[in-house]
């Protein structure tokens, strides 16, 4: 496995692979890996013959009052558990090398950036299109792997890459789960013990909201009961509970499924958010 930091060096090496026949997959990450990257590259490594990652705590993504300063920052950790999993090549770029000076050109995706985290996070979904779209250009990979878990982040991206004519597959990975439910999440470790034990009742309210929309259900009644749960904990500060249908993100004004419920809650310093994918004939995702 090899790690490389600039552009320049990582273009010939895929370019070799490509040479060789050899389809090539992406899993774009921030670093501070865990077991939902670890699905990513285990799912890259199936189905391809080189499989790079990317890890790039990436600027433009963050918001004023947000964490990219206390982001964690692991590389050498990060490339060991990389390795195991079957990696190839890590591009590990820094912000100047991804955003030179006098840079001015961004990817926006319309619509679908609207609503759910987009609605609390204005610029949050420009700078990530904006940089996955860079990956995409620099790697050029054949399939590119993201988690389930950042259901609204998986379908722009979707959006973004059909609408700019690349010739990429974008594959969803299921999210990856504690024993107890919690979405396994990097930001997870902002939690104290105490918060930590509440953490799974976000994805027991949104099973509970599943049910609801498997009984036939609107969206707006399976998210009145995902709040009405999440409501009875103190210490959670829900920010937003929505269901929307699982192509366009638009509000799920009919009853049963296919649809997704999602929400986003404060606990202590962590930011959580969660999903659960409702769909015809099939259990909960």
């Amino acid at each position: 496995m090899r790690t490389v930091s600039n552009i320049s060096q990582i273009r010939p090496i895929i370019s070799s692979a490509k040479q060789r026949g050899e389809r090539v997959g992406l899993v774009p990450t921030m670093g501070a890996l865990h077991a939902g990257h670890i699905a990513l590259m285990e799912t890259a490594r199936a189905q391809d013959d080189f499989v790079a990652i990317s890890i790039f705590v990436n600027p433009t993504q963050f918001g004023p009052a947000e964490d990219y300063q206390a982001y964690p920052r692991q590389l050498e950790q990060d490339a060991r558990a990389a390795q195991q999993a079957g990696v190839d090549l890590i591009f590990a770029p820094s912000a100047e090398e991804m955003y030179g000076e006098g840079f001015a050109t961004y990817v926006e995706v319309e619509g679908l950036t609207e609503g759910l985290c987009g609605r609390y996070r204005p610029g949050h979904f420009r700078g990530v299109t904006t940089v996955v779209a860079k990956l995409l250009n620099i790697i050029q990979p054949d399939a590119a792997y993201f988690g389930e878990k950042d259901y609204q982040q998986l379908i722009v991206i979707r959006r973004m890459v059909n609408d700019l004519n690349m010739p990429i597959e974008i594959v969803g990975v299921p999210t990856v789960r504690e024993p107890d439910g919690l979405a396994i999440s990097s930001r997870n470790r902002y939690l104290s013990d105490e918060e930590r034990a509440v953490a799974p009742c976000l994805y027991q309210a949104l099973q509970a909201g599943a049910t609801r929309v498997r009984q036939g259900a609107t969206g707006a009644e399976a998210a009145e009961q995902v709040k009405e749960i999440l409501a009875k904990e103190p210490l959670l500060r829900v920010q937003y509970v929505e269901a929307v249908h699982p192509e366009t993100l638009q509000p799920a004004e009919y009853g049963g499924p296919p649809m997704v419920i999602a929400a986003a809650a404060y606990l202590g310093a962590a930011r959580l958010i969660d999903n659960i994918i409702i769909e015809e004939g099939t259990d909960d995702a």
